[in-house]
């Protein structure tokens, strides 16, 4: 041990302090006192374990909630989100900076519903903005398997616009795309990518249950015609779909607990739900392995030659 203050070698115990009875010495030459550095952690200032954040992480990652976390893991559900918010932000940052110069020759896109602290019926004027619908635009490469690409926020135009240009700032190719049939695409694709993008969209037609249909309460419509439509270029028409995209989205149904239907589990703040899709995304690109590619997606892509850890993640 060597003195903070004056490099001097010899330094002798001089008790110990606080709750954790952190070692204090005493620096013989010149009396100034000092205790043990602290070890590097991948937590910041946090002082729970690495052992015990990663457990946590881990089940927030396979679809437990807050509590459930709480009980399993003996951490207080107030540390759970904090580990939430910082292995979110890390995972946001980690996916901006490996997302770019990608090549992906067949984009799907989709967005999927949830809601923050309440349903849109019941939000009020005075509300702030994040109150209510919020829509998670997802693009995905049906080849690799890969999210490239993922924006949080209404479904208007201008949350289109962030998401297609988002998209385009990250591919490093004239990609075809096929999206569902949402208006602003028509417009926003063509902006971002010019008019000679291959581009279609795939228009699905539902039915209704019958009026007195109890079924309807709880299950979607019916599905009677698709309907592909070519906006610009000439796109393959073996490759016009968004199945692997809506497939996507079960596994985000299923997998984040603030995304199950019917629960209390949603989210109440929009950077929670912004960290939760982030970790998933990060998680799904480098440490989840596909079951039909038996690599992760971002081994596909060539963007890692390994499957991540959580730990690995989490460091970033």
């Amino acid at each position: 041990m060597t003195c903070a203050r004056c490099q001097h070698s010899t330094v002798k115990k001089f008790g110990r302090y606080g709750r954790h009875r952190v070692q204090r010495y005493r620096c013989t030459n010149c009396s100034a006192t000092f205790s043990d550095p602290k070890p590097v952690s991948s937590l910041g200032t946090m002082r729970t374990s690495e052992e015990n954040a990663i457990r946590a992480i881990q089940c927030l990652i396979e679809g437990c909630s807050i509590r459930s976390t709480e009980r399993m893991t003996g951490l207080h559900r107030d540390t759970i989100m904090q580990l939430l918010v910082l292995a979110g932000e890390r995972a946001a940052r980690l996916l901006d900076s490996r997302m770019r110069y990608l090549v992906c020759n067949y984009i799907q896109c989709d967005e999927i519903w949830t809601f923050c602290f309440k349903k849109q019926r019941r939000v009020r004027k005075d509300d702030p903005a994040e109150f209510g619908d919020q829509w998670v635009f997802v693009a995905m490469d049906a080849e690799t398997k890969l999210i490239p690409s993922f924006v949080i926020g209404k479904r208007n135009a201008r949350t289109t616009k962030d998401f297609v240009c988002d998209l385009m700032l990250r591919l490093d190719n004239r990609p075809q795309i096929t999206t569902d049939g949402f208006r602003f695409y028509t417009t926003e694709i063509p902006r971002f990518f010019g008019s000679n993008i291959d581009f279609a969209q795939l228009v699905k037609l539902y039915g209704d249950y019958g009026q007195h249909d109890h079924a309807a309460k709880y299950s979607p419509s019916p599905i009677l015609e698709t309907i592909s439509k070519v906006r610009s270029g000439e796109p393959d028409e073996d490759h016009i779909s968004t199945s692997y995209v809506e497939r996507q989205n079960l596994t985000m149904r299923m997998q984040m607990r603030r995304l199950t239907r019917l629960t209390n589990a949603f989210s109440k703040k929009l950077d929670n739900l912004k960290a939760a899709i982030a970790l998933h995304f990060a998680f799904y690109n480098f440490c989840r392995v596909h079951k039909s590619l038996r690599v992760t997606p971002a081994m596909q892509a060539g963007l890692t030659d390994h499957v991540w850890s959580v730990a690995e993640l989490l460091k970033g």
